[in-house]
């Protein structure tokens, strides 16, 4: 028996001694991370912010399965933020949906969660009317004729069936059950909220498709409800997608359980706890890049070395060539050389030890 069949569905419940600790920890830490950014300016919060929604939307897509061009996502932020980083590069419609959607939630948390809401955000995540290969309904609840809807993780041939949702026929009621409670005035912690928020969402399946992405895009809204911000700091999809396998476990256990959900909520606060310990790499690496961009100030760069710089800064993967210079900035090789022997001169690149074929460079440890 799955919870949503239990006669006390979705009467939800959890020991508060048990979660009174772990989410004063996470609360403590949530308030020191806010305030640690608010001590940056706003042009390194800006900075922080899309790295962290860059983040976000990639995560959140991958743990469906779904690998997305990380500089597409990037540029896609940057442009709905407002932000000048230079090189944008135009995105698909499958990045600008899951970025519409991740941006709407967080970035208008204020405003009230309904089923329309819900309805543009599906659509957004598939603007074809696809998932994959398979045509799916859009913009509107599954029905019958979508068969049983299943949660299932695992490569194709693989899959592994975690539960089982409620039958279409529930949804309107679930579905105004749910909203209904998310946008109540009762006393639970917004935090707690949402964890619950997360769980209840994923536990409906409304929709044939996409419910993962937008359970955990309610989460975030509920968590920027917590802060009162539309600043984003801390990932959360990011943390589910190093513990994925964790993440479908206690899924699976919870929806086999009891009415009790404590194990969900404690796992739910310690993800999330990790989640803004994690943030503090993606503020170092803001600051880190920023003062290395201060250092240069004064030397003077053309775009394409601005973009390669800046892909460097941000975690190239590999050694950077004259061709893979070529590659990235669509340039020819003579140029390509051309424009590594000017930032190698000026002190921005060093050449690796390796010669020959294999020469590679990277940034002056110095700088």
């Amino acid at each position: 028996m799955y919870i949503h069949e239990r006669k006390d569905w979705p009467d939800f419940h959890w020991n508060i001694e048990k979660l009174a600790e772990p989410l004063a920890s996470v609360r403590y830490r949530q308030g020191g991370l806010i305030g640690q950014m608010k001590g940056l300016g706003f042009r390194l919060q800006q900075e922080a912010v899309l790295e962290t929604l860059t983040k976000d939307v990639l995560k959140t897509s991958e743990i469906e399965g779904e690998k997305l061009d990380a500089e597409q996502v990037r540029s896609s932020v940057a442009r709905r933020l407002g932000l000048d980083i230079g090189g944008l590069k135009p995105a698909d419609r499958n990045v600008e949906g899951v970025v519409e959607m991740m941006l709407d939630a967080t970035g208008h948390y204020d405003r009230p969660l309904t089923d329309e809401r819900l309805f543009g955000w599906h659509a957004a995540l598939f603007p074809t009317g696809r998932s994959g290969m398979t045509k799916i309904k859009t913009g509107a609840w599954r029905d019958k004729s979508a068969g049983p809807m299943q949660v299932v993780s695992g490569a194709v041939g693989k899959e592994k069936v975690h539960f089982e949702a409620p039958k279409a026929d529930r949804l309107k009621k679930e579905i105004t059950a749910f909203l209904k409670w998310f946008e109540g005035k009762d006393a639970i912690d917004p935090v707690l909220k949402s964890g619950l928020a997360h769980l209840w969402f994923v536990t409906i399946h409304p929709f044939e498709d996409g419910n993962g992405r937008i359970a955990r895009a309610i989460a975030d809204m509920a968590l920027a409800r917590s802060e009162h911000s539309s600043q984003r700091f801390y990932s959360m999809s990011a943390q589910i997608k190093l513990e994925h396998k964790e993440y479908y476990d206690i899924l699976e256990s919870t929806q086999k359980g009891s009415m009790d959900v404590t194990g969900w909520m404690l796992w739910f606060l310690d993800c999330l706890g990790r989640a803004i310990d994690g943030a503090h790499l993606t503020l170092k690496a803001v600051i880190d890049k920023a003062r290395f961009w201060d250092r240069i100030k004064d030397v003077q760069l053309n775009e394409r070395q601005r973009s390669v710089i800046n892909r460097l800064l941000d975690g190239f993967e590999g050694k950077l060539t004259s061709s893979k210079y070529a590659k990235l900035t669509k340039c020819s090789q003579d140029t390509a050389h051309r424009d590594i022997q000017a930032l190698v001169e000026r002190g921005v690149l060093v050449q690796n030890p390796e010669g020959g074929r294999s020469t590679s460079y990277s940034l002056e440890p110095g700088q």
